[in-house]
């Protein structure tokens, strides 16, 4: 679902949290140094006041670069030419080279024994850049080429169809739509020859040494370590706690994926889909095989339809783009907080203009770190669009929450509750809800009766993207980690996709193929993990808020639109931004301290006890 492809806090320089997306420019002095050029001061040994003056100095030039690095970030994003990714590249190579000398001036401080906030921020500072180059000015602009070669490879990639050239947001729309198996496999492929993908497999390889010695030079093993330090915990043990969150719900998917693939044997036949093994990836709707969610009309459970169609309704009420984004902004009013202010209005991009290359990938703005807010999104009028725009509002309901604190602190509490925010609201998109906004008549309000179908829809989305978000990075961490090499890239890619998916590609891929560069967080180096552990997150936002509203219904049925008491604290738990660890910020809403991902199987229960019953007599497994 779009939705979950956007969603990343893109045109802030944010170094909290470990997000590094735009990052901010070097003036060229040593702001972030105060002992620059002083042999003496940089060889005495500094105190907790000389720490404390390098985290103020470093802050006051983040915050002073991070604007002017947003707004070229957005002209790029905005017009693609020539001339901006060249405002792009030298931007992130300077943003790069200043992140590198503030993170290597960490060490200084290293043996001190510092006040908790500034041992927090130092952290911020040395694990909190996504792609480190090395402290060599030659490796952070050819670091900064490559990026943005390939981010502007993904965007302006298209192919032809019917003699015009298709950008890759129509194509996903094709892939979301189309029941032609021959004409969606040439999509399919299509797409993934678009962006020069042997280009881009190079690229990505020059890439990785640049940042796993830049990495290193941060004293990290290599670039997997690094972002898997930013969740207050050991990387490893990080890493050992998605494995085991992704064990809670794997069940659940591999039902979800017998079920479906029994559904696509018999609209297409043996030849095209067997009813055993693995899927074939284009039949899914979608370019990725990561949400499945187009698939109501084929994946039905039993005699139980879906009770409506969101997209037609929609559609009958005569929504535009606009309306959609009110619409979504209305629901956190309607929670007690305040409205947009008004240049989000004026300033956003909410359709695809004609007259330019834009980067149509939604995504939500903060430029200047206190309520220049905006979204940048080619929107559509249709179900994933509506859910994609309450997921990209609450981006920015989020950083104007924590706007107030200090800069490094400017984030989400980790990266998973930036992308949880939206979703958890989207969650009480109910027929209750559509009916209280018009959308829906009371009289056609679905009965019980409906909710297997209601389930279906969610879990298409839901559920089907879990294991697709633990493979993306677990295919980096690999690669980053040197057990993935150049000449393997594609193939550990499709044994993964099969081993966590059950998904196989459509046609033989070739020698060149690059297939995880028609990815957009891998052309553009976004960390996906965030997705996965959001999944988990909003469900226990969900859970814990339905609780605090006094719900006693199924929990799918909840629906906290308008309940201000519940939108009170969960502002709450946003200011707080990531000034605490994430356990705190967790349990302040919630109660509890651990990720946990029994609050998705109590939602979808009714849906897993009905597919047990119709998968009891097919071969499940891949």
């Amino acid at each position: 679902m779009k939705a979950l492809l956007g969603g990343v806090a893109i045109g802030a320089l944010l170094v909290a949290g470990g997000l590094y997306v735009y990052k901010g420019m070097d003036s060229g002095t040593d702001v972030g140094n105060p002992a620059a050029g002083t042999d003496a001061a940089v060889t005495s040994e500094p105190t907790v006041d000389d720490a404390e003056q390098f985290l103020a100095d470093a802050e006051t030039e983040l915050r002073e670069f991070s604007e002017f690095g947003a707004r070229t970030a957005w002209v790029q994003n905005n017009f693609i030419t020539y001339d901006t990714n060249w405002l792009l590249e030298r931007m992130s190579t300077q943003s790069t080279e200043m992140a590198v000398r503030l993170a290597t001036e960490t060490a200084r401080y290293t043996d001190l024994d510092l006040p908790g906030d500034a041992e927090r921020k130092m952290g911020v500072l040395r694990a909190g850049i996504t792609l480190p180059a090395p402290n060599d000015s030659a490796a952070a602009a050819r670091l900064s080429e490559l990026t943005t070669r390939m981010g502007t490879a993904y965007s302006a990639g298209t192919m032809e169809i019917d003699g015009e050239q298709v950008d890759h947001n129509e194509l996903e729309n094709i892939m979301r739509t189309s029941r032609d198996p021959e004409f969606l496999a040439h999509v399919w492929n299509g797409w993934r020859r678009a962006y020069d993908p042997a280009q881009m497999s190079s690229d990505y390889a020059e890439m990785v040494d640049i940042a796993n010695q830049g990495a290193r030079d941060l004293g990290f093993d290599n670039l997997a370590q690094m972002w898997l330090s930013n969740y207050d915990m050991p990387a490893d043990e990080m890493e050992a706690e998605v494995e085991r969150l992704w064990g809670q719900v794997a069940p659940f998917y591999e039902e979800l994926h017998c079920h479906v693939r029994a559904n696509l044997n018999e609209l297409y036949g043996d030849e095209v889909q067997p009813a055993e093994g693995p899927i074939r990836a284009d039949l899914l709707g979608n370019m990725w095989a990561q949400g499945w969610s187009s698939l109501s009309d084929v994946a039905s459970v039993g005699d139980s339809e879906p009770a409506y169609n969101l997209t037609e309704l929609l559609e009958g009420a005569g929504y535009t783009p606009v309306q959609m984004v009110e619409t979504a902004e209305t629901f956190f009013t309607s929670l007690g907080m305040a409205e947009l202010p008004e240049t989000f209005w004026e300033r956003s991009l909410i359709t695809q203009p004609r007259d330019r290359q834009v980067a149509c990938h939604a995504s939500a703005w903060n430029l200047d770190s206190e309520d220049d807010l905006r979204i940048k999104m080619c929107t559509r009028v249709n179900a994933d669009d509506f859910v994609t725009v309450h997921h990209e509002l609450g981006h920015n309901f989020y950083q104007r929450a924590y706007n107030h604190q200090d800069f490094l602190f400017q984030n989400g509490a980790h990266d998973g509750f930036h992308e949880a925010i939206g979703d958890f609201i989207a969650l009480s998109v109910t027929p209750e809800y559509l009916v209280q906004i018009g959308l829906l008549d009371e009289s056609d309000m679905p009965g019980a009766d409906a909710d297997l179908g209601l389930l279906m829809d969610t879990a298409l989305d839901k559920i089907a993207f879990l294991p697709f978000a633990v493979m993306m990075d677990q295919w980096r961490w690999q690669v980053l980690r040197g057990e993935i090499q150049p000449e393997n890239y594609n193939e550990a890619w499709w044994e993964l996709r099969n081993s966590y998916q059950g998904i196989t590609p459509p046609v033989d891929r070739p020698a060149d193929a690059f297939d995880p560069g028609s990815k957009y967080h891998i052309a553009n180096n976004v960390p996906y993990l965030r997705y996965f552990l959001s999944h988990i997150l909003q469900f226990q936002f969900h859970e814990a808020a339905c609780e605090m509203a006094g719900w006693e219904g199924p929990l799918h049925r909840c629906s906290i639109y308008g309940n201000e008491e519940v939108g009170e604290r969960f502002n709450a738990m946003m200011e707080m931004g990531a000034a605490q660890p994430w356990p705190d910020a967790l349990e302040a809403f919630t109660g509890t301290r651990q990720m946990d991902g029994s609050a998705i199987i109590a939602y979808f229960q009714p849906l897993m006890e009905r597919l047990q019953e119709e998968n009891q007599d097919r071969n499940c497994g891949w």
